[in-house]
């Protein structure tokens, strides 16, 4: 009878090979994610059958990670705008916080080995995070291009404004609010 896999050493794997994807890119090896996770080079694939299906599962688990920190503490009730800003102020504070995985998770989103599936994939924070969106444009100039186009858009202003953050911590809350009010105006319009 073959022994349960351990989840402790399959998410020793998925964090190794976020550190090592973050300093290395895409082309790191699954030899050096073995390595970096403390487990044996085979034994890698015992967790995940290919590096393809490893950089699927880490795609995910990170873009839910992301969409959960989002949506924390978010208000069940309030206005549209202080709720959007809320979701805003928390996926920053994500990115912040989380440099390597931000910057794996944006390698990952568009890296070839990344399936259909796994861009479909939405998780239940990341439908607040759409519905949010989707409130906030229904009547202003985005509301009649598609959902997806408006989200991407809104994702590049984000990684713009982590971008910027990063690279200049002292001014990042001006960054973030620049930003915000950018993104705002992009959903509802110039006088909202």
């Amino acid at each position: 009878m073959p022994r349960p896999l351990s989840e402790e050493k399959r998410k020793a794997v998925l964090a190794a090979a976020t550190r090592t994807i973050a300093a290395q890119g895409l082309g790191v090896s699954t030899a050096a994610i073995a390595k970096e996770a403390g487990v044996a080079a085979g034994s890698l694939f015992v967790y995940f059958e290919t590096k393809s299906v490893l950089l699927n599962e880490l795609y995910l688990a990170l873009k839910a990670e992301m969409g959960s920190a989002a949506v924390a503490g978010l208000p069940a009730e309030g206005e549209t705008r202080e709720l959007v800003q809320h979701m805003w102020t928390q996926w920053l504070a994500w990115a912040a916080t989380n440099p390597e995985k931000r910057s794996t998770l944006a390698q990952l989103q568009v890296a070839e080995e990344i399936t259909e599936d796994s861009h479909r994939f939405v998780s239940d924070s990341q439908r607040v995070m759409a519905g949010l969106i989707e409130r906030a444009r229904s009547a202003g100039p985005m509301g009649d291009a598609p959902l997806g186009f408006v989200l991407t858009l809104a994702t590049a202003i984000a990684d713009a404004t982590m971008d910027a953050m990063i690279r200049e911590p002292a001014h990042a809350d001006d960054r973030s609010a620049v930003a915000f009010e950018a993104l705002w105006r992009m959903l509802t319009g110039p006088t909202s």
